[in-house]
């Protein structure tokens, strides 16, 4: 039989086991937080939301809706901008999204997790700040859109598989020769809905010749509806996905993230075929840099191989 000593030690081994496992589901991200989730009216707790944001010191920029039950609020800050100015290409961390989503009077509050998307952008700072603070104005049930999560360094060089791209592979959209000529073309080519894209918001980072644009997608397979149809079907939803957005840079080109590697962020458990699956959606990323070059103003989108097979 054991002594007391032995299983003394044999306790604490399990215990300092079960610790460092706790500690390391610890760091693992979620794309997502779950705020709180209620039955309730929409349209009144899509106003609190809003009303506990600007109390929170965030700056609202703009709002989306891209279908019947599902509200997305797009906020930025001053530690945001500065952030993302900091950032290489920062200006996709400039913002981030909180959704208001009714799932049959039920009203999901969500937001995009900030220390996930810093670390997806590969951002100079970790957000933690701003995470805690969406959190304290919202409230925090739990994170989600990921069982497992995904370490910062697995974020960091995050792609879904073998021959996808990276963060650092962008879709160039459109080529104007300086950040002032590229931002009037992609305002006027939003104004016109080409490519059935228009704009949601905007956010210049302050002293950097760099802005992030919002947009809404309503055609085909580039719609958000159609996409989020697909993709989004758990029953807490991925709403503060959207939406989509492009960046307009100081030399003068205008670039989103390829659609392979932004959707898949959003939704790393995906699987490749089957029901709710990237096959269902296979047209979407080449249907998309179309859309998004031609409201960018492009003479002509350069052909991809489309989809998100090899």
């Amino acid at each position: 039989m054991f002594n007391k000593s032995i299983l003394s030690q044999l306790f604490l081994v399990i215990l300092l086991f079960l610790l460092s496992m706790s500690a390391i589901a610890a760091d693992k991200l979620k794309p997502f937080v779950l705020a709180s989730s209620a039955s309730g009216d929409h349209a009144k707790i899509l106003g609190e939301t809003k009303s506990k944001l600007s109390t929170a010191g965030f700056e609202i920029v703009g709002e989306h809706t891209p279908y019947a039950g599902a509200s997305i609020i797009i906020v930025t800050s001053d530690a945001l901008k500065n952030n993302a100015k900091a950032s290489e290409f920062g200006a996709y961390g400039a913002i981030q999204r909180v959704a208001v989503t009714d799932m049959k009077g039920n009203i999901q509050v969500s937001f995009t997790n900030p220390v996930y998307m810093a670390n997806a952008y590969r951002m100079k700072g970790d957000l933690k700040e701003v995470a805690s603070a969406l959190k304290g104005a919202l409230g925090d049930k739990e994170a989600y859109g990921s069982k497992k999560g995904l370490t910062g360094k697995d974020l960091q060089g995050y792609h879904y598989m073998f021959g996808m791209p990276y963060f650092d592979d962008p879709d160039v959209l459109a080529e104007h020769g300086s950040y002032d000529k590229a931002l009037k073309a992609v305002n006027a080519g939003l104004a016109a809905g080409k490519g059935g894209v228009s704009k949601v918001y905007q956010v210049d980072l302050p002293g950097k010749q760099q802005s992030v644009i919002g947009v809404s997608m309503t055609e085909g397979m580039s719609s958000d509806a159609t996409i989020m149809k697909e993709v989004d079907f758990t029953s807490t939803r991925g709403t503060a996905h959207l939406p989509y957005e492009l960046v307009v840079d100081k030399d003068g080109k205008v670039y989103a993230l390829s659609a392979k590697f932004r959707i898949a962020m959003s939704f790393p458990d995906l699987s490749m075929a089957g029901k709710n699956s990237f096959m269902g959606i296979m047209s979407s990323p080449e249907a998309i840099k179309k859309a998004l070059s031609a409201a960018s103003g492009a003479k002509a989108a350069k052909k991809e191989s489309g989809g998100f097979g090899f």
